[in-house]
């Protein structure tokens, strides 16, 4: 024991680099392959709905993560995940080059989306059984650090270098549409060969540095019948809580306006003038969006965690809701008044992507300490977090068709004005049932008077 503890390595060594390997995928998927099929010329209606779609097992992760329990070690499935998702990227890098590009690039995505699914259920395995509860407490912010480090290099650094590299292609010739094409191609070619790499790299650095996670000990092997038996009574217990029809409603309708604008705001942004939208270049979207944006947002995050213990949650969630949906009113005016300065439209994304930080820890903390408590805590939050996504990925996928269908009622070319004033609407049903919701847990995680569990 004293020998395992010696030659035990540093959590620094895997956990920044994991944890990065963790948030790469998801926000490729879930934000910059908007840009890229936008870049080559896909419909709106197609992009969101299918960008939306593929995030599924995201949200249906806490249904087969029992059974990963039953093969391998928890660092198998990491390594074995990363590699799958840097091949498939790579696939997608030269399905690009095809005629029917868009369908073969689904397809391929949604499988990186289950591995990269899975890849996270064993990633927070290791996280959890190899590190005590203090060294967990430590690295905790190393954790979320490189996560969000992923999301600005992904929506930030990686787009803009795909609008330089568009540029570079086009040779001076954007107007022209086949060379355009042609320019797209190459440069999100060029941008997935760049994931395809990052990702093999990564999980043959963790062959030789990731612990194993621990095994499980000689006696408690467990059939497949018997996983799904206890996956049935943990659902079962999850369903039987009380206030849960009401928490469930809560949680989906918190970000419910989000689920609009999540793949529409990365459209608008690139759309043309003329078409409503704003006319950036990838380079700008990359600065304004993906930099200082992501930046924005986890400073939000981190001065909403003070807000939070400084006053109480319940004090704070109805103020943290309103932060959260309020400022979608910058899309509206972006849409309605198409401003050209950049700074000012840079400061209009990063006042919302602020106020979305800030207001998005309300919903993460409420779910931890009123939806999870109890038997199975960990994985009722699992199950919360998989609602909360369906929540947002249903809208995603709706989130085209609104827009085309408002902007040919309206008469607005591409639709964004009337959208983003429908977004405004859908915030309401938010307010109202965070007003309202009950809380079951005092601060110190006792029940509240005439509460049940």
């Amino acid at each position: 024991m004293e020998e395992e503890k010696l030659h035990k390595r540093s959590p620094i060594t895997w956990v920044p680099t994991a944890y990065f390997a963790m948030g790469l995928p998801f926000v490729v998927l879930n934000m910059v392959t908007v840009l890229m099929f936008k870049g080559l010329g896909v419909e709106d209606k197609l992009i969101t709905f299918w960008t939306s779609l593929i995030l599924l097992p995201w949200t249906l992760k806490p249904l087969w993560s029992p059974f990963l329990e039953l093969f391998k070690t928890k660092k198998f499935f990491v390594v074995a995940t990363q590699l799958i998702t840097g091949i498939t990227f790579g696939l997608v890098a030269f399905s690009l080059n095809l005629p029917h590009f868009f369908s073969i690039a689904i397809a391929l995505l949604a499988i990186i989306a289950f591995s990269g699914a899975t890849h996270d259920i064993a990633c927070d395995g290791v996280y959890m059984s190899e590190l005590s509860q203090q060294e967990q407490a430590k690295y905790i912010g190393w954790q979320g650090a490189f996560y969000n480090i992923a999301k600005i290099i992904a929506t930030g650094g990686l787009v803009y270098l795909a609008g330089y590299a568009i540029e570079r292609y086009a040779g001076g010739n954007m107007d022209d549409k086949a060379v355009l094409f042609a320019a797209n191609q190459k440069a999100w070619m060029l941008i997935m060969a760049i994931l395809c790499v990052t990702m093999v790299l990564l999980g043959i650095y963790h062959i030789f540095m990731l612990p194993s996670g621990q095994k499980r000990k000689q006696g408690e092997t467990r059939t497949a019948g018997q996983v799904l038996k206890e996956l049935i009574a943990v659902l079962t217990d999850f369903f039987r809580k009380s206030h849960i029809v009401y928490y469930l409603c809560f949680i989906i309708l918190y970000r419910f306006a989000e689920g609009f604008v999540m793949k529409i705001v990365p459209l608008f942004l690139k759309a043309d003038r003329a078409m409503g939208g704003l006319g950036l270049s990838e380079k700008e979207i990359g600065l304004y969006y993906g930099a200082y944006g992501a930046a924005a947002f986890v400073l939000g995050s981190l001065l909403a965690g003070y807000y939070i213990s400084s006053r109480g949650l319940k004090k704070t969630l109805f103020t943290l809701c309103c932060i959260f949906n309020l400022p979608f009113v910058v899309y509206a005016l972006l849409a309605t008044f198409q401003p050209e300065n950049g700074i000012l439209i840079c400061s209009g994304i990063v006042f919302e992507y602020f106020g979305y930080g800030f207001g998005f820890v309300g919903l993460t903390l409420f779910m931890m300490q009123q939806v999870a408590p109890g038997k199975h805590q960990m994985t009722h939050y699992a199950f919360a977090s998989g609602i909360m996504n369906l929540g947002v990925m249903f809208p995603g996928m709706l989130s085209g068709w609104v827009c085309e269908t408002l902007g040919e009622w309206f008469n607005k070319p591409g639709g964004y004005e009337p959208f983003f004033i429908f977004v405004l609407i859908a915030t309401i049903p938010a307010f109202l049932i965070t007003y309202f919701v009950p809380f079951k847990y005092a601060p110190d995680g006792s029940l509240l008077k005439g509460e049940r569990e």
